[in-house]
């Protein structure tokens, strides 16, 4: 089913709950209401906080999907070229070169990416294009590894490489029947991200039991998906620079709790930790700033990781509100227990 005149959304904010507030001089200045769902290494429901069970876009958190159905295309990707298929990028050197390298087996053009123009996202990144006088270009664009990605298996597959977006091409077909494969659920709503490729609505509990079963896949698993699955977690636990970036928050829990994390626009999160406990979240505002602090303290919760290892990365995850250029007060976590 496609968006149109049918009205959908996601939950409400009487279907959500509170997960985090925004405190300032000690009053409590905003507040982020959301859903979230927990399952537990078995892959069973532990936890629900609002309405998890309502759809929603996954975003950039449906990469993970879309990068195993471009290695279950006959691509065989690996290393830091398999994280740049899952990755938000921050536009640094490292991560261009990476996604250069795939256009380069594809033989193909920068030109033939038909993600947005856009700057770097890494601040350092984007100061030095600028200054060099560049424009923005496809390649900064934090979606391009995914697009670099699709148009080598399009190349390997002979596929046209020039409607590779186009939700009824063979490449984004294979990508649904991963999702659905691997979510167990079929896709309720397309619509187009904002990379231009195609996103699918489905619930929290779908994406986090996607999730989950990537964590959990073993690498000797008889079916090529799972080893595929293994093969994309691997590369991220190994190289979480790529999906992210210096200092970024996807990065710093990778690296720091190997914890396998990602973000999606409009306030989505998804993170499971090495015992498989995952969690998948939704902030209904829209906004990221509390997710990964809500995501790891679930976690936390669930006795997937330690409460004192999230307490030292914590300075590292901007959450401090300033007043005056110094810290005035703090963005917690507020969900009900």
């Amino acid at each position: 089913m496609s968006l149109g005149a049918t009205p959908l959304g996601t939950f409400t904010g009487a279907e959500a709950v509170q997960l985090a507030v925004v405190e300032r001089g000690g009053f409590a200045e905003s507040r982020h209401l959301g859903s979230a769902v927990v399952l537990g290494p078995d892959g069973s429901v532990v936890r629900k906080l609002g309405s998890p069970e309502a759809l929603i876009f996954p975003r950039s958190s449906m990469k993970p999907f879309q990068a195993i159905a471009v290695m279950g295309a006959g691509v065989p990707l690996d290393g830091p070229a398999a994280v740049l298929a899952t990755a938000s990028h921050g536009g640094t050197p490292a991560h261009l070169s990476v996604v250069r390298g795939l256009l380069a087996q594809a033989q193909l053009p920068e030109s033939a990416l038909q993600c947005p123009r856009d700057w770097p996202l890494d601040a350092g990144a984007r100061e030095t294009v600028i200054r060099a006088g560049e424009t923005k270009q496809r390649l900064y664009m934090n979606c391009s590894g995914k697009h670099a990605a699709m148009l080598l298996a399009c190349v390997a597959n002979g596929w046209p490489t020039d409607t590779y977006l186009d939700p009824q091409h063979p490449l984004q077909v294979r990508i649904r029947e991963t999702i659905e494969r691997l979510t167990g659920e079929k896709v309720a709503a397309t619509a187009v991200d904002g990379c231009g490729a195609p996103v699918y609505a489905m619930t929290l509990e779908a994406l986090a039991r996607g999730i989950h079963r990537i964590a959990t896949a073993s690498s000797g698993s008889p079916f090529a998906l799972y080893r595929n699955a293994a093969i994309l977690r691997n590369a991220v636990l190994a190289d979480g620079w790529a999906i992210d970036g210096p200092g970024r928050a996807n990065t710093v829990v990778i690296d720091r709790l190997g914890v396998f994390a990602k973000l999606g626009a409009e306030g989505v999160m998804v993170m499971a930790a090495a015992d498989g406990t995952t969690v998948a979240l939704k902030m209904l505002d829209g906004s990221l700033r509390a997710a990964s602090i809500v995501a790891l303290r679930l976690l936390v919760d669930a006795g997937a990781i330690a409460s004192a290892d999230v307490d030292a990365l914590t300075p590292e995850l901007d959450l401090a509100v300033l007043g005056g250029g110094v810290p005035v007060g703090s963005i917690r976590v507020a969900y009900p227990q």
